[in-house]
Formats: C-alpha cells, structure tokens, sequence
C-alpha cells in the first residue's frame, strides 16, 4: 500500500487526466493543496428540496429522477441541445438543459436518479438549471447509502474545472482525507490554546465535510490562520537572516548638502514630511539595510522627502539612483531635482556651490555622447544622482558607492528590475520606494510586514480638490458637453489632459491586440528592451478577457484629429504626447505644455505619474473602463495641483457590470488609500513571497487583505511567528512546521527570498 502525505503528488491519489486538470487549471499538485481547495458554498440536501417550491436565482441540489430526455441538432452551430426533465415524488418538474449533449445523453436515460446541483434559472417559463452538476445512483442499495450520507451532512461545492464537477472533486477530497494517515500540526500546541484554535485535521473535517447542522467557520478560521502563520514564519526567517547583512551606515554632515537645500526650500515642509525625514534619517544611519515603503496621496510631496534622503547620502560620500518608469516622467524628476537644487546641482562647474554635486540623467533613447557622459557620472562617482528608467539596470552600469536606491511609483516595476538595482552597490544599499495608491501585493507586503512603512496623508497648502465624474460615451450629448467644459475651462486660462488608452495609427496589428501582460499595475518586467522610449507601450490595466472581449479602442492619434475637429475646440490648441515620439520631441511638447503654449494635451498613461503642471484642471480618460483603480487615481492626481479646483471625467461605453462598479468606487473617492483596499476587492493580493504581483501564482489562498477581521489573523499570527522565531530561529522543535515551510516555497519563491 502507498503511504498518502499532504506531499504526496495527486498522481498517487487519483488517475493522470483529473490530477491533471487540478494542476493545470487550479493550481492542486499535491494532496496538501487539495485540503487547501475550499468549496465555493454548501448546500442542505438533508432537506430535499420539492422541486415546484424552486425559485430562480437560487442555489440548489435536489434528489430527483429523469423523466424524459430529448435532444436536436443546433441552429448556426455545432453539437446537439440535450433537454432533460426531471421529476420528484411529489410530482414537481424541472429542466436541465445541456448545449453539448455529448456525455450526458448516454448517461440521463428515464428512470435514473440522482443529485442535481445548480442555480435556478427561467426560461420560457419554465424553471431550468443549465449545465448543471450531477451525480447519478448506480442502483437502489448505493441510493440508500447516499440519501442517508447527504442527509447527515452539508454537500459542499467546489469550482468545477473542465470535465471534472464539483461532484467528483468531492470524492477526491474524501478520498485523500480518508487515506492520508496523518494531517500535520505547524501551529504550536501553546499557540493553538492562545488563539482558542481547532487542530488541523478537525478543522479539514469541519471545512469539506461538515455535518449537517455544523459551522464549517471554525475550520476556515484555523486554515487561514495557518496560511497567515506559515507566510509570517517565512518572513521572519527572512528578516532574521537579513540582520546578519550590514548596509554602510550613512551619518548625516552638518553645514553639507542637504542643509544647503533646506535652507533655500521656498516652501515650508508639512508635519508628515518632517516625520518622515526623521525616520529615514535615523535609518540611513544604521547599518541595517533600510526596506521602506513611502505611500502617501498624489501630491503629498514624496519626491521632496525621497530628494532629502538623496542628500543626505551625498553628505555620508554616497550615491543615489532614482528609478522611474518612463522617460518622461525620468526627465521630468530630472529637471524638477535641478530646479530645486539650483546651485547645488553644479557641482565641480563655474558658478556651482561649493558643497554641490551633480545630476545625471540615463535613459535608453539618448544619444551616444550624453549617455557615455552619464554613465562616466555614474562610475566615477562625480554624479551624487543619477536619475534613469530601466536603463539604470542593465549590467553595464556601474556606480563607485550606491547608498541609496530610490523606485519612484514602484507598482510599475517587476521585483527582479528593483533587485538588479540593490545589486548595484558595494554593500547592500538603503532602498526607499514610493507610491500614491498601492496596488494589491504592495498592500500585502506592507500587511504581512514585509516592508517598513511610513505614510504621508496631508496635502501640502495650496493643492485643490478634485471632482470626479462618470460620462455615459453612448450619449452624444454627454460626449459633447465634455469636450464644452474642455472648452470652458481653456478659456479660463487653464489646460487639459485628454488621455487614450492606445497610441493608435501604427498598424492594425498595434490597434487590434490587447496583451493583457503588459498590464502597468501588474506586471513585472515590461517585456520590452531594458529602456524603451515607449515604456508605455499602449497600456491598459484590465484584460479584455475580464470585460467581454475586444472592442475598438480609441488611439491617440483619432482623438487628437477629433479634437481638432470639434467646433466646440476651434481655437484651441492640441498637442499629442506618447511614448513612441522621438525623446527630443517628447520633451519639446512637455516644455510647451508646461509654459502653456499648449492648451491640451493628448496621451497616452505617459503622463501618468509626475507630471506636474499647475494651471492644468481638467481631465477627460476615454475608455476609462480600460484602466485599473490604480491607474485611474494616478493620472487624475495631474489636476488639481494649484490653486484651481480640479476635475476629472472619465468617459466609458459598454462597461462590463465589475468596470462600472471600478468605475463608481474611484469617483466616490479621493483616498488613495481606501482605493487600495477596494482594489483588493477586485484583484487578488499577488505573491508576497516572489515576484508575481498578482493573479495566478498567488501565494495568499484564504485570506483577503481588504477585510479586517483577515488582518487582524495576520497582525496575529505575525506576534507569535516572530516570537517562535527568536526563540528557535531554525525550528528545531517543529518539524511539521519546517514540511509546512518547504511545501509552500517553490523555487521562484526561494530564490527571490534568497536574493532578499
């Protein structure tokens, strides 16, 4: 007999075709993952239901026998309709309708019985479950048995896969529980009786096979928080293996650099920033390598906080590297940093401060002169900043001491581009990331106490309040009176971002296709060369798969000829902004939009983070329904950044029910931080152990960062892992737990954690 573990490969348990599919489509390779596959829902059968007392919309299994059976060929397609009619003592009748008759027309003959499980719905007037999940008695003694069995106990239902029904994932799961011959414990004894804790194999009990009137939230409590406890025991190993690495500490310098800069600030820093400042000088000090999150709403002034931390590296003999997504925005922190700096910035030059240094810029697109000028910079340490995109990573770029690594809008990076960079010094570098609305695995690590984590919630004096509205697009009058209030507001003086969600006009392969990878929220590294002067690349942040499939997206390109032909516009002038403009032409549109020699500006999610022009109060975002909540927040944050109240209209046709709702949740709200948390009602939290930021690979399988009572499990499960830990940091004692570690580490995960 084969000895069955939760290790144990499903191909032991079950036939190749159903492992398989529980592999390929759920993730289930071993039997450890089986008992992790919760079901969806329960269903009574104790009480079986009388099937003319059936409503539409509900969840139900019934015991009924066919009654007859019918089947015809399909008009404009292929296959067979298979309707069946099924009947119950009491008479009642019920329809099941099969839009592929083949395997079920042999199988539903009169006269068999069985359970049928489904959602009620209506058609032609008559009740109807279509496709639904069944389980046919073999004959009168295996119906006995089952009645009696499901009358005891609550039928749970599991999401189907391919050909394998609920039904059948049931009975591997009852297979496994009855054949592995020992479930493991990795809590504690001392930490379940803290935490008032069923053990592991009641709880797996309690949650696949619950009795009838049992409570299987018990059992899901425990599962969760052994998920929670297993993930904190990984981390805690990690950060105690992350002591032992020493960073070189960085001493601030009276009468240096950053001094200087204080001095001439022509603005008075807000408490939030001051707070901040302190931390991260106390942490740039120490010879632990600083891992801080700095998340702080649009327009909170994180890029003054980040510059602070810059120079003070300066003073300590150190480098730093900004990192940022686009060329744009890359030379957009070039040229406010130089601005800021003034005199600071010129360093070693004629008329530079003395206690100044200088600012590089490296991106792909430069020419061979500038970026050979950059990269001598960077390596010979005469740059104290040097400020790039994915250029900054590639292997050939050297710096003489990077002390400090700086990732601007880190949500749209790849963990592997942000390790690249950390690799790049001497020692381990300070590394300090930055957003304004943390996507899901963001909000995990912080949660799961990844990452350090310091917030700025207040707004420096002078920001304005943005208004933001929903437009109908399949309403002409909606649609004209935007471009109307465009208009209105041009002749108040003020400007106008119309964003696309493509570039357009460059081919119909480029108009028609739609890689959900290159999703700016969720990808890791962008798939294109390691800098791009099109690192926008035509983004969006939902794949058509989620919303229904593809329809014609409104390119930079057509909008901008639209626009121009407007009445509503006539006199106003439209520029156009994308990635794949040439860097010098890309510029020289920002430079006329800054000074206002431009009254719209029409891109792509170039401008989506650090754009920073003041006179702009409008926003329009054409197929709004395209983007992400994330994304959303990012690119309306580029008004309202003066004195002028902003607004922001997002314009979307044929939304999908899940985009309209996205759609609503952002225009409820200015908080970027309750956004993060309604994105994790819509997407999932990503791998908080590797580098997927998110959908499947997820690493969190029960619990859900957005609701509370689940954080609370993690805020617990985190006292008493990093409590185990300092006190038995290689579990000696707990050897369940170290199987339970191995098992959900694969070697991406292990690797990623490795590299730190």
């Amino acid at each position: 007999m084969i000895e069955l573990t939760e290790d144990s490969p499903l191909t032991k348990l079950v036939a190749k075709a159903p492992a398989v599919l529980l592999a390929k489509n759920k993730g289930l390779e071993t039997v450890g993952d089986l008992f992790d596959y919760l079901p969806r829902r329960y269903l009574p059968p104790g009480q079986l239901t009388d099937l003319a007392a059936l409503a539409p919309g509900e969840d139900v299994m019934v015991v009924a026998e066919v009654d007859h059976a019918s089947s015809r060929s399909m008009r404009g397609r292929k296959g067979r309709l298979l309707t069946v009619v099924l009947r119950d003592a009491g008479g009642g009748r019920l329809d099941l309708t099969f839009f592929n008759a083949h395997g079920h027309e042999a199988k539903l003959r009169p006269g068999r019985k069985g359970f049928f499980a489904g959602t009620v719905g209506i058609y032609g007037g008559r009740l109807q479950l279509t496709h639904p999940d069944y389980e046919l008695f073999d004959d009168e003694v295996k119906e006995e048995v089952a009645v009696r069995r499901y009358q005891t106990h609550q039928v749970p239902v599991y999401s189907a896969t391919g050909k394998l029904y609920s039904f059948k994932i049931r009975r591997i799961v009852e297979h496994a529980l009855d054949s592995v011959d020992r479930i493991r414990e990795p809590v504690p004894v001392e930490v379940m009786a803290v935490r008032g804790l069923t053990s592991r194999a009641d709880a797996l009990e309690m949650v696949h096979r619950p009795g009838i009137d049992e409570d299987p939230g018990p059992g899901v409590h425990r599962l969760k928080y052994d998920e929670a406890f297993v993930l904190q025991t990984i981390l805690a190993q990690r950060r105690k293996a992350a002591e032992a690495d020493t960073a070189t500490p960085r001493l601030p310098r009276l009468g240096g650099l950053l001094a200087a800069f204080d001095a001439r600030l022509p603005f008075e820093l807000t408490a939030g920033q001051q707070q901040v400042g302190e931390t991260l000088t106390r942490e740039l000090a120490s010879e632990r390598p600083m891992n801080r999150l700095l998340q702080g709403e649009v327009g909170s002034g994180k890029t003054v906080v980040a510059l602070r931390a810059m120079l003070a590296v300066i003073d300590a003999g150190g480098q730093a590297a900004l990192l940022a997504p686009t060329e744009v925005l890359a030379a957009q922190h070039y040229r406010s940093i130089t601005s800021l700096l003034g005199d600071l910035a010129m360093g070693g030059l004629l008329g530079g401060s003395d206690v100044g240094t200088t600012v590089a810029l490296l991106t792909g697109s430069q020419g061979a002169l500038a970026r050979r000028a950059a990269l001598l910079d960077a390596a010979s340490g005469r740059a104290g900043i040097v400020v790039g995109t994915h250029a900054l990573i590639q292997k050939h770029v050297q710096f003489a001491d990077l002390a400090l690594v700086v990732v601007d809008e880190q949500h749209r990076f790849g963990v592997e581009q942000r390790d690249a960079l950390r690799e790049k010094g001497i020692r381990p570098p300070h590394v300090l990331v930055m957003t304004a609305t943390p996507i899901p695995r963001t909000v995990a690590m912080t949660v799961f106490g990844d990452m350090e984590t310091s917030t700025l919630r207040e707004l420096p004096a002078g920001r304005s309040p943005i208004t933001t509205h929903v437009v109908d697009a399949d309403k002409p009058n909606w649609v004209d009176r935007t471009w109307e209030r465009v208009a209105e507001e041009v002749g108040k003086g003020h400007q106008a971002y119309v964003v696309c969600p493509r570039i357009g006009d460059l081919g119909p392969a480029l108009n028609t296709a739609l890689d959900p990878a290159l999703d700016p929220d969720l990808r890791g590294p962008v798939g294109l060369a390691a800098d791009s002067s099109d690192e926008e690349s035509d983004d969006w942040d939902v794949s058509p798969e989620e919303e229904g499939g593809q329809r014609e997206l409104t390119g930079v390109h057509t909008m901008l000829r639209q626009l121009r032909a407007n009445p509503a516009l006539d006199g106003v002038r439209i520029g156009m902004l994308h990635g794949r403009l040439d860097a010098e032409t890309r510029d020289e549109t920002m430079r006329a939009f800054e000074s206002a020699e431009l009254d719209v500006l029409v891109a792509t999610t170039v401008i989506e983070v650090g754009v920073d022009v003041a006179n702009a109060s409008v926003m329009v975002v054409v197929d709004a329904d395209r983007f992400g909540i994330s994304q959303l927040h990012q690119l309306r944050g580029r008004v309202g950044r003066g004195d002028v109240p902003g607004l922001c209209l997002l314009m979307t046709r044929d939304a999908s029910a899940t985009a309209a709702d996205r759609l609503a949740q952002v225009a409820a709200t200015t908080d970027g931080f309750e956004l993060s948390r309604v994105d994790l009602m819509f997407r999932r939290e990503g791998d908080v152990l590797g580098a997927r930021q998110s959908g499947r690979g997820n690493s969190v399988r029960h619990l859900r960062l957005g609701r509370r009572a689940d954080e609370q499990i993690i805020a617990d499960a985190r006292d008493d892992a990093f409590g185990l830990i300092a006190s038995d940091p290689e579990l000696t004692g707990h050897p369940d737990l170290v199987a339970a570690v191995a098992a959900r580490l694969d070697e991406e995960q292990a690797a990623y954690l490795e590299r730190g």
